[in-house]
């Protein structure tokens, strides 16, 4: 699985189906300001607040904007109900599951926590500014997931420049980030068995 930020909530991953690649963009909201594209090409497009303040998602991608259970291209896409109204996605493709968090900084409840299940790779908003998890409430949803890999998003960029640092989260965390890049590839025989990682990314667009 290849994982890209665009920055904001925005999260690019690319999986592969008969040798085929597959495309999914997840949250590709047009920001205010910054260096974003107007328009990016997907197989499936996830919003976790609606359709509305979108770029164009080009070639004809399956939308998923409502709760549910989705098949496409043997990727799973379950779209859970956040008590702040939001959507949040789990994706589970190549033996992985990866889950992502959206624009939050609502605590999960213990019901969706239960519906979640196992995490392998966290999208975790951490840009605290009103709308992201600050820091501790950042930790505090690692606790609860037990996530084995850690992708914090929705930190301070171009896009999003009043958004907190990621240095400010990986501080509270304490945990030394693996990768500094702008994009990774994760194979399942990557995922740790014991300790937790964390990558982090840079914006790539």
């Amino acid at each position: 699985m290849h994982i890209s930020w665009l920055g904001q909530t925005c999260v690019k991953l690319q999986t592969k189906h008969n040798d085929e690649d597959v495309i999914i963009l997840i949250d590709p909201y047009r920001p205010a300001k910054g260096d974003f594209p107007r328009n990016l090409g997907a197989n499936v497009a996830l919003f976790s607040r609606g359709e509305n303040d979108a770029i164009t998602v080009t070639g004809d991608p399956f939308v998923i904007a409502t709760l549910g259970e989705f098949e496409i291209k043997e990727v799973m896409v379950y779209a859970y109900p956040h008590a702040d109204g939001s959507i949040i996605f789990k994706v589970n493709c190549e033996g992985m599951s990866l889950v992502h968090l959206g624009q939050t900084k609502t605590q999960i409840d213990t019901a969706l926590l239960d519906k979640i299940g196992n995490v392998d790779i966290l999208l975790l908003p951490i840009g605290d500014d009103k709308r992201y998890f600050d820091p501790e409430d950042a930790t505090k949803v690692i606790t609860e997931l037990e996530p084995r890999i850690i992708i914090p998003i929705a930190h301070k960029c171009d896009t999003d420049p009043t958004a907190g640092t990621v240095s400010d989260f990986i501080k509270e965390l304490g945990l030394k980030p693996e990768v500094t890049d702008k994009k990774i590839i994760i194979k399942k025989k990557d995922l740790p068995q014991e300790d937790r990682k964390l990558y982090v990314l840079e914006k790539n667009y």
